[in-house]
C-alpha cells in the first residue's frame, strides 16, 4: 500500500480546495490534505506536523504568500513549497522562484499540478539523501581526523620512549663498555704494542657508536623540545641544518612568552623540518629567513628561502605527500599552512595555529589553562 502524500494548503476559498483536491485525485496521488488560511494555523502545522509538500496561494486577506514562504523557509526549508494561483505575471512568478518555492502552478491549468508535486518530491527525496550522504562523509572525515590525531600523538610518544631508551639505555651502555676497555688498556703491556693499538681502535669504534646513538636520539625526538621549548628547538634545528647543509639559515624570534601546548609545539617543530627538508631537495636555495612571530592570537612561522621557487602546481599537486603532511599536521590544531613562490626568487611557507597553553595528558587528551 501507498504511503499518502501529507499536504498542507494553505487556501482560503473551499472551491479552490476542492478543485485542488480533484486535480490530485485525478493525477493519481495518494494523499492526506490539511487546509488552512491564516497565518496562525500555518505556523502551528508546520511546528507540530510538517508536510512532505506545501501549496499556497499567493494572494489572501492579511497574509501573503511570500510571507509564508519565507515562514516555511524557516520553519522546514526542505520541504517543497508550490505556488498554486489565479493570476502570476512573469516578474512576480521569477521572483518567487528566486525567493526559495519550488514551483508555481497556475489554477486555470490544473493538470500542471501533480507533475509539479511529484517532481518537487522526488528532488526533495534526492536532496535529502545528498544531505545524508555529505553527513556520513563528515562523520567519516571526522573519524578520520580523530584517528589521525591519534596516530600523531602515539608516533611523537613513541618517538619519545624511543629516544629516551636509545640515549638512556644503549648510551649508558656503550659508556660502561668504553670505561671497562679504559680499565683494560691501562693494563695491557706496553711492550705489547699490537694489542694497545687494537684497544684504542676500539676505543675510537665505541665513540663513534656513542655519536650515532646520540643523533639517532636527538633525531627522533630533540631533548631540546621539551626542555627549553620550541624557539631554541628552532634555533638549534637552524644550525643543524647550517652546518650539514651549509645553506645559512637565520631565526628572528618576535615572542617572549613560549609556554604552549606540547602538541603546537611538537607541529610547529615538524612542519618547520619538513619545511628546511623541501628546501634542500627542491628549491637550490643558499640563503634561508625564519621568523617567529603571534598575530591575533596565533603563533605564525614563516620560512623564506632564495631558491627557484615552488610552483603552483606543484602545491596542488596530490601526490606532495610532505606538503600534505604540513597542511594536516596545522589543520589537527586548528591552522594552516600556506606557500607562496616565485620563479628565482624563492618560497615563502607561512604556518598559522591559534595558540594554546596547557601540558598534554598522558591520554592523549590536552589541559587547555
Amino acid at each position: 500500500m501507498k504511503d499518502d502524500i501529507r499536504i498542507l494548503l494553505l487556501e482560503d476559498s473551499g472551491s479552490d480546495e476542492e478543485l485542488i483536491r480533484r486535480a490530485l485525485r485525478r493525477g493519481g496521488l495518494w494523499f492526506q490534505c490539511k487546509r488552512v488560511d491564516n497565518r496562525s494555523a500555518f505556523v502551528q502545522h508546520l511546528i507540530k506536523a510538517p508536510p512532505d509538500v506545501i501549496l499556497s496561494d499567493f494572494a489572501l486577506p492579511g497574509f501573503g504568500g511570500m510571507e509564508a514562504l519565507e515562514i516555511a523557509q524557516q520553519k522546514c526549508p526542505d520541504v517543497p513549497f508550490i505556488f498554486v494561483t489565479g493570476t502570476l505575471g512573469e516578474e512576480l512568478a521569477i521572483e518567487t522562484l528566486k525567493q526559495g518555492a519550488t514551483d508555481y502552478v497556475l489554477k486555470h491549468r490544473l493538470p500542471r499540478l501533480v507533475p509539479s508535486v511529484q517532481r518537487a518530491l522526488r528532488e526533495a527525496r534526492e536532496r535529502a539523501e545528498r544531505k545524508r550522504a555529505e553527513a556520513r562523509v563528515r562523520e567519516s572525515h571526522d573519524q578520520l581526523r580523530s584517528l589521525s590525531v591519534y596516530l600523531q600523538y602515539v608516533r611523537e610518544e613513541e618517538r619519545t620512549t624511543i629516544a629516551r631508551e636509545v640515549h638512556d639505555e644503549l648510551g649508558q651502555a656503550l659508556t660502561g663498555l668504553k670505561l671497562q676497555l679504559v680499565w683494560l688498556a691501562r693494563r695491557l703491556p706496553r711492550e705489547d704494542r699490537e694489542l694497545r693499538q687494537k684497544a684504542q681502535t676500539m676505543s675510537a669504534n665505541i665513540d663513534e657508536i656513542i655519536h650515532a646513538v646520540q643523533r639517532i636520539a636527538t633525531a627522533l625526538r630533540p631533548g631540546i623540545l621539551d626542555t627549553a621549548g620550541l624557539v631554541a628547538a628552532i634555533e638549534w634545528q637552524a644550525h643543524e641544518f647550517e652546518v650539514q647543509t651549509g645553506i645559512r639559515c637565520h631565526v628572528r624570534n618576535l615572542i617572549k612568552d613560549t609556554a604552549w601546548d606540547q602538541d603546537l609545539s611538537t607541529a610547529f617543530f615538524r612542519i618547520f623540518q619538513e619545511a628546511l627538508t623541501n628546501i634542500v631537495r627542491h628549491a637550490a636555495a643558499n640563503r634561508v629567513e625564519v621568523r617567529l612571530a603571534e598575530q591575533d592570537g596565533q603563533v605564525v612561522l614563516e620560512v623564506k628561502d632564495n631558491g627557484r621557487g615552488i610552483s603552483e602546481a606543484e602545491i596542488r599537486n596530490s601526490k606532495s605527500i610532505g606538503l600534505l603532511g604540513m597542511q594536516e599536521r596545522a589543520a589537527l590544531l586548528g591552522g594552516e599552512v600556506t606557500w607562496q613562490g616565485r620563479s628565482r626568487q624563492g618560497t615563502v611557507v607561512r604556518v598559522r595555529i591559534p595558540r594554546r597553553t596547557g601540558r598534554r595528558k598522558a591520554s592523549g587528551l590536552r589541559v587547555e589553562s
